[in-house]
């Protein structure tokens, strides 16, 4: 059932966890792809809570970069692998030296090819490096807000990119339904939790800010020179990079 008015705050909340995650929701939730954009970082803070639980009993029973390859598993599970498929066909499309429309149908594409694969390992890579870096890098307390906050950011970063960019396609696509109304305040309103948190974090939750900040700007800046658009499949991909990049700039070493 889809619905474009927004049904209501718990029903919005359930049609995004179905959407970008495999967590139980209940039966038949309403899909409703205007009001469900504002949850995106309330179902980011979700999957971050649940980081936190799958990573304690891992450090217990693993020395960290076995208990940091557990947590990238949760991270790959919990969405079912839908960002990083984003991720691998985006890569496909952009990185095929052909025009708009042709990289378009190439990301249509259900077949990864060799750049989709490259940037899929190498994105899964760098992620792996980063939660490794935060749990040897950061007290326990500061890591397990890391691994609280990280996902809420990255999730929240494509309702930056529904905002600043038009949609690419032609018809439906996956992020098509995303794109029905000119998004507002109200839609960033519930960022602020993240943005919140993170301020009890001092010098890492100021890097965390920081690299939000650049990070968006510097997608967002490479989509609208490459592409002056975005897809479903471009907002995944910008989910799995600031992931990755968020969690190598909170394990940074710089004090």
């Amino acid at each position: 059932m889809t619905r474009t008015d927004p049904p209501g705050f718990f029903a919005d909340l359930r049609a995004c966890m179905a959407f970008i995650t495999i967590l139980p929701t209940g039966k038949h939730p309403v899909y409703s792809p205007v009001g469900m954009i504002r949850f995106f970082p309330v179902v980011g803070l979700i999957i971050g809570a649940l980081l936190v639980i799958t990573d304690v009993p891992a450090s217990m029973l693993w020395p960290a970069p076995a208990a940091a390859l557990v947590d990238l598993i949760f991270l790959v599970a919990v969405t079912g692998a839908f960002h990083l498929d984003g991720l691998g066909d985006t890569a496909d499309g952009m990185f095929s030296h052909r025009g708009r429309e042709r990289a378009l149908e190439i990301m249509k594409d259900s077949r990864t090819g060799m750049m989709g694969l490259v940037a899929v390992v190498l994105g899964l890579a760098l992620k792996l490096a980063g939660i490794w870096s935060v749990k040897t890098n950061c007290s326990p307390v500061q890591a397990m807000a890391i691994f609280f906050l990280v996902p809420s950011f990255s999730r929240a970063s494509m309702i930056f990119g529904v905002k600043y960019l038009n949609y690419g396609r032609k018809g439906k696509g996956t992020g098509k339904d995303l794109f029905d109304r000119p998004l507002n305040s109200k839609d960033f309103y519930l960022c602020l939790i993240p943005l919140g948190f993170s301020l009890f974090l001092g010098y890492k939750g100021l890097l965390l800010i920081s690299g939000f900040a650049l990070g968006c700007v510097a997608i967002l800046k490479f989509y609208k020179q490459k592409m002056n658009c975005i897809t479903g499949d471009m907002l995944g991909a910008m989910t799995e990079v600031m992931e990755a990049w968020l969690f190598m700039v909170a394990g940074m070493n710089i004090l």
